[in-house]
């Protein structure tokens, strides 16, 4: 089992820096909400880690079966229902000569993409706190 960690530092107000690995983003909520609109929200995070995902788990399906692709958009798009997502989509529109082959690429993706894995699977999720 491999573990990954990503930390998020508050920096006031609805806005945090996010670090993972040797990036950094900023997370914000818009004005409408008390935010200062600098950087995506949280639920578009949840999206954008769906769709790259999605992406890069076709484009590694791709160039293992010889599928050639001259482009690929995977838009995730989610109903949110107050706390959580009720529903989520993938739209794939991809350049490819090889319609059939490209079809065979998306249960190929869906089995190696990590992230929609996980939210398929519903992960135990804990919260531990510390005092300093």
């Amino acid at each position: 089992m491999t573990t990954r960690s990503v930390d998020a530092t508050w920096d006031g107000g609805l806005r945090c820096r996010v670090s993972a690995g040797r990036f950094e983003l900023i997370v914000d909520e818009p004005e409408s909400v008390g935010g200062t609109d600098q950087g995506p929200q949280p639920t578009e995070l949840l999206l954008a880690s769906v769709a790259s995902c999605f992406t890069l788990a076709m484009a590694y399906s791709a160039g293992k079966r010889g599928v050639e692709l001259a482009g690929l958009r995977v838009r995730a798009t989610g109903d949110y229902d107050g706390p959580s997502f009720s529903a989520i989509r993938l739209s794939v529109q991809a350049d490819a000569p090889d319609t059939d082959g490209l079809r065979r690429l998306v249960p190929a993706a869906e089995r190696l993409c990590y992230v929609t894995n996980t939210l398929r699977r519903n992960p135990n999720v804990t919260v531990d706190v510390g005092l300093s």
